[in-house]
């Protein structure tokens, strides 16, 4: 077992070396050769690129073959004085409102935001795309009261954080958090990917410089196209904490 085990990720190292080394589009070498250069099963072969078509690095076309796929958009996490800054991520970020309406908050998002459930909220669905590609579906919730004339532009257009700046909202800082998901259908469609395809689930509540709630929101991102990097401070310097607390300053891509 340890011994198969050692194979594959041979394998698997010397396709990652392809990956890292090769342009998006090329191929890598049929199976059979594999076999050959690294002197293993095809079982082993055919697992360890399994594994990193599943992960997103590469593309299986049906009769052509198997690719190096595009790298993924990286949004990086920098450490500060106790909390984590958000740069802006890679590539064009725009957004496409699917739904705009002002409801009532619910019990649910109305704990969040320390409203009555009875309470106005703004309530946004919208796809975010990069360089024109469907990357995430994010739904936002703003209480009314904080921007009550928050408009289809605002949301559509630049900054989200800027548009609220704009309205006399000032976000401080949020708390966020992250795990691992699978779309459902309606997902699927909406990002151009397979049914239960590997997703990142965000949700994020923000508080601005008064102390309000101001947003709560949850977010997929497409698994096989956005990663998150940390960038830890250690050694000597003071220790920051990794709790998926995020500071939002310049943060785009949210």
């Amino acid at each position: 077992m340890a011994e198969a085990i050692l194979k594959r990720e041979r394998v698997r190292d010397y396709l990652l070396e392809l990956i890292e080394t090769h342009p998006a589009g090329a191929p890598i070498p049929a199976e059979r050769v594999l076999c050959q250069q690294l002197s293993v099963s095809r079982p082993t072969v055919r697992s360890a690129v399994e594994e990193l078509v599943n992960t997103g690095l590469l593309i299986r076309q049906h009769g052509r073959g198997t690719f190096v796929a595009r790298a993924k958009i990286t949004q990086e996490m920098v450490s500060g004085t106790g909390s984590m800054s958000l740069p802006q991520a890679s590539g064009t970020w725009e957004s496409r409102v699917l739904e705009h309406a002002r409801i009532p908050a619910g019990a649910r998002v109305g704990r969040r935001l320390r409203l009555s459930p009875a309470a106005e909220i703004h309530y946004i669905a919208r796809l975010r795309l990069v360089d024109g590609e469907p990357m995430a579906l994010e739904y936002l919730h703003v209480p009314a009261l904080v921007a009550p004339s928050l408009t289809l532009h605002d949301m559509e257009s630049g900054d989200f954080y800027e548009r609220l700046r704009e309205h006399g909202v000032h976000v401080r800082d949020a708390i966020q958090s992250i795990e691992p998901t699978v779309t459902n259908e309606s997902e699927a469609a909406l990002l151009s990917v397979p049914v239960l395809a590997p997703a990142l689930l965000f949700e994020r509540l923000t508080t601005d410089s008064e102390g309000r709630q101001v947003e709560y929101v949850h977010s997929i991102y497409r698994g096989d196209r956005y990663r998150i990097v940390s960038r830890l401070t250690l050694g000597d310097e003071p220790r920051s904490t990794v709790d998926v607390q995020a500071r939002v300053g310049n943060s785009d891509p949210f």
